[in-house]
C-alpha cells in the first residue's frame, strides 16, 4: 500500500450504518418538540412542545417518509433508512442556522425579519445538500433529483404559507380556501411578518443554491471522467450506500474499473492414511481488499468455509491492484481452488525446513516432494504489500531451483501502519525486490538435493473473543506443526491485517522448546478495517494475551500430529481486479476530492452566501 492509498484507506473511519428509518424518525420529533420548547413562547410548555414538533417535525417527517416513495418512483434507489437519516440531518442544520440567527438578533438591533431570512437560507441549505445527496446516491440529473430532494423544503414552506396567514395579502381566496390554507390564529404570533413575496425569494435561493450544487458537481466530476472514464457519482453514491445501509453499490463501482487478470491458485493439502483432510492452505495471487466485505475483503473466511480440512488462507504476494472488484469474483476464485485440489498427486516425503536471509528479505522454505512452500518475511524492518510482478519474479526462482509447484507466503507480520510516506511496499525494481528473489533462489538451492522423510501434521485453532474492531477475523488465529525427521515446522495463522513491530518475535519466542524453526503470518483479511484503516493485530488487544494463545494453540498442535500424505497443485482463475494503477489513480483522485472538494465547497457556500445577501437587499 502507498501513502496515497493509505490516505484511501484512512476514509473507512467514515463507515457506519444507517439507523432504522422509524429511530431516525423518532429522534428527529425528540429534537423538534425540544427545539419548540426553547422556541415558542407559550403560557404552557406542553403547547410549545406540541407546535416544536408540528411546525419543525412535520416537515422532517414528510422528508422522512415520502423521499424514497419519490426517489423510487422516479427510478432511483434511497431507501427509507437513507431517508429518514437524511431528513433528520437536515433538521438538525434547520435548527442550528435558527439558533445562530436567533443568537445574532438576540445581540444585535436586528429584527424578527432577519431570523425570517436565516429561515429562508436555511431552508435552501437543505434543499441544496438532500440535492447533492439524492443526486449522488440515485444518479439522477439535477432537474429530476429536484423533486424527491425539495420534498423537505417545500413541506416546510407550505406550513409557513397556511399558518402565517399569508393568503390574506393575496388578492385571492374565499370561505374554502380560507379554511384550509390560511390559519394565522393557530400559529404563534412569531410568525406574522411572512409576507408572499417571502416565499419568492425562497425560490430563488433555491434556485441559486441548486446551481452552486450543479456547478460543484461539474468541476469535481471532470478529472474522474477524463482519467477514468466514470462519474464521481458513482463513488460518491457506492460510498454513501455502504456506509449508510451496506449495499453492494460501491462495488458495481469498481466493476466499472476492472481489468480481467489470470491470476493463479495454489493449493497444499495434507490428507490423513484414512483419505480425509487435515488441512489445507489455499493461496489465490490477489489482495484481499480494498475494505470490509467489499471486494474480497472476506476472501479467508470463504475459503476456510470451502475447505474439508482446517484451512489456512494467508496473504499472497499481491497489492490494491488486485482487489476483487466483486464478491462475486471470489466465487471463481474458490472453484479454481477447488479445480487444484481434485487434481492434487498425494506424496508422503518432505524436507526439514530452512531458512535464508539475503538483505532485509527472509524466506522459511519447506520441500515437499517436488514442491516447494515458501514463507517470506522482512520482520523486524517495516514491510506491506508484495507487488504481483516481484512475487511471480521469485516463484520462477525456486522453480529454477528444481521445483514444479511454489506457494509463495508473504507473511505480511510487520508494518508500522500508515506512518509515513513509505509503507513499506515492495515494489519491482527496488532494492527489496531482488532481496527476495535472492532468498527464494537461495531457499530452492538448498532444498532441492536435500533428505525427504515421512510427514507429520498436528493442527489446532480457535475463534478467539477478540472481534475485528480489535484487530482479529473471524478466523480467530491457527497453527499447523510439520515434523519431518528430528525437526519441527510451526506455522501460525492470524487472521488479521499485517502485525505490530516486534510482535511477530514475541511469538516465536514464546512457542514452545519442541518447536525448530517458525513463522508468524496474517491473512491480511480487509474485515478488520470497516472503522480503522490501520488496526494491525496488536494494536488495539493486549499482546501478551496473543502470545499466550499461540503458545497454547502449539502445544496442542504438537500433541495433534499424525501421519500424512501431502500434495500441491494450481490453477488460473480469470477474475476482473482493480488493475494496473488504478487503485493510486482513484487513490489520487479519491484524496484531491477530499481535501480540494471541501475548500470547493466553502468557496460555493460563500458565493452563494454573498449572493444571498444580494437578493435581500434587493428585495
Amino acid at each position: 500500500m502507498t501513502a496515497t492509498q493509505g490516505d484511501l484507506a484512512s476514509m473507512s473511519r467514515y463507515i457506519f450504518r444507517a439507523p432504522r428509518w422509524y429511530k431516525s424518525l423518532a429522534f428527529a420529533m425528540v429534537v423538534a418538540a425540544v427545539t419548540g420548547i426553547g422556541v415558542f413562547e407559550n403560557t404552557f410548555w406542553l403547547e410549545d412542545l406540541w407546535q416544536g414538533v408540528f411546525f419543525i417535525g412535520i416537515p422532517t417527517f414528510a422528508a422522512s417518509v415520502l423521499t424514497s416513495v419519490v426517489d423510487q418512483h422516479l427510478g432511483g434507489q434511497l431507501t427509507p433508512n437513507r431517508a429518514s437519516l437524511l431528513a433528520l440531518l437536515c433538521e438538525v442544520l434547520v435548527v442550528a442556522i435558527l439558533a445562530v440567527g436567533g443568537l445574532v438578533a438576540l445581540l444585535t438591533d436586528l429584527s424578527q425579519n432577519f431570523v425570517f431570512d436565516v429561515l429562508y437560507v436555511g431552508l435552501a441549505s437543505i434543499f441544496a445538500f438532500r440535492l447533492l445527496i439524492v443526486a449522488a446516491i440515485s444518479q439522477h440529473s439535477i432537474p429530476k433529483a429536484a423533486i424527491p430532494a425539495s420534498i423537505q423544503t417545500a413541506a416546510a414552506a407550505i406550513l409557513l404559507f397556511v399558518y402565517s396567514g399569508t393568503l390574506r395579502y393575496m388578492d385571492a381566496g374565499g370561505p374554502i380556501l380560507d379554511a384550509y390554507l390560511s390559519r394565522p390564529e393557530q400559529a404563534p404570533t412569531s410568525l406574522g411578518p411572512v409576507l408572499p413575496g417571502d416565499f419568492v425569494i425562497l425560490a430563488l435561493l433555491c434556485l441559486l443554491y441548486g446551481t452552486a450544487v450543479w456547478l460543484f458537481l461539474v468541476i469535481i466530476d471532470r478529472p474522474w471522467k477524463q482519467s477514468l472514464g466514470v462519474s464521481v457519482l458513482d463513488f460518491l453514491g457506492g460510498f454513501i450506500g455502504h456506509i449508510a445501509d451496506g449495499t453492494r453499490e460501491l462495488e458495481d463501482f469498481f466493476e466499472k474499473l476492472g481489468e480481467e487478470a489470470l491470476v493463479p491458485v495454489t493449493v497444499l493439502a495434507f490428507e490423513r492414511e484414512d483419505g480425509t483432510e487435515k488441512a489445507r492452505f489455499v493461496l489465490p495471487m490477489i489482495h484481499p481488499g480494498p475494505m470490509g466485505e467489499i471486494g474480497g475483503g472476506n476472501l479467508p473466511k470463504r475459503v476456510a468455509e470451502s475447505a474439508d480440512g482446517l484451512a489456512f488462507p494467508p496473504h499472497a504476494t499481491a497489492g490494491h491492484d488486485f482487489n476483487l472488484v466483486t464478491e462475486r469474483e471470489v466465487d471463481t476464485i474458490l472453484e479454481t481452488a477447488q479445480d487444484a485440489h481434485d487434481r492434487l498427486e498425494f506424496g508422503t516425503t518432505a524436507t526439514e525446513s530452512v531458512r535464508t536471509q539475503v538483505g532485509d528479505a527472509k524466506m522459511l522454505a519447506q520441500a515437499f516432494d517436488d514442491d516447494i512452500l515458501l514463507v517470506s518475511t522482512h520482520s523486524p524492518r517495516f514491510a506491506d504489500d508484495v507487488d504481483y510482478a516481484v512475487g511471480l519474479s521469485a516463484a520462477a526462482e525456486a522453480r529454477s531451483g528444481g521445483f514444479d509447484e511454489v506457494l509463495l507466503v508473504d507473511a505480511h507480520n510487520c508494518n508500522n501502519g500508515l506512518k509515513g510516506d513509505d509503507l513499506g511496499h515492495v515494489t519491482p525494481g527496488s532494492e527489496r525486490s531482488f532481496d527476495m528473489m535472492q532468498a527464494a533462489a537461495k531457499a530452492a538451492e538448498e532444498l532441492h538435493d536435500a533428505p525427504q522423510h515421512p510427514v507429520e501434521v498436528g493442527t489446532a485453532w480457535t475463534e478467539t473473543d477478540w472481534e475485528p474492531r480489535e484487530g482479529i477475523g473471524p478466523l480467530g488465529v491457527r497453527v499447523a506443526c510439520v515434523t519431518v525427521a528430528d525437526q519441527t515446522t510451526a506455522y501460525v495463522l492470524v487472521d488479521g491485517n499485517n502485525m505490530e513491530p516486534g510482535l511477530r518475535e514475541r511469538l516465536i519466542d514464546a512457542l514452545p522448546d519442541d518447536i525448530d524453526a517458525a513463522e508468524v503470518m496474517t491473512t491480511d483479511t480487509h474485515i478488520v478495517n470497516k472503522v480503522e484503516s490501520s488496526n494491525q493485530v496488536g494494536e488495539a488487544l493486549d499482546q501478551g494475551e496473543l502470545v499466550e494463545l499461540v503458545a497454547g494453540l502449539t502445544t496442542e498442535a504438537l500433541a495433534d500430529r499424525e501421519r500424512v500424505a501431502v500434495g500441491m497443485s494450481s490453477d488460473r482463475a480469470r477474475v476482473t481486479v482493480f488493475g494496473n494503477d488504478r487503485t493510486e489513480t482513484l487513490a489520487s483522485h479519491a484524496n484531491a476530492m477530499v481535501s480540494m472538494g471541501g475548500a470547493l465547497a466553502v468557496l460555493m457556500a460563500m458565493a452563494a452566501m454573498g449572493l444571498s445577501m444580494v437578493v435581500f437587499l434587493l428585495s
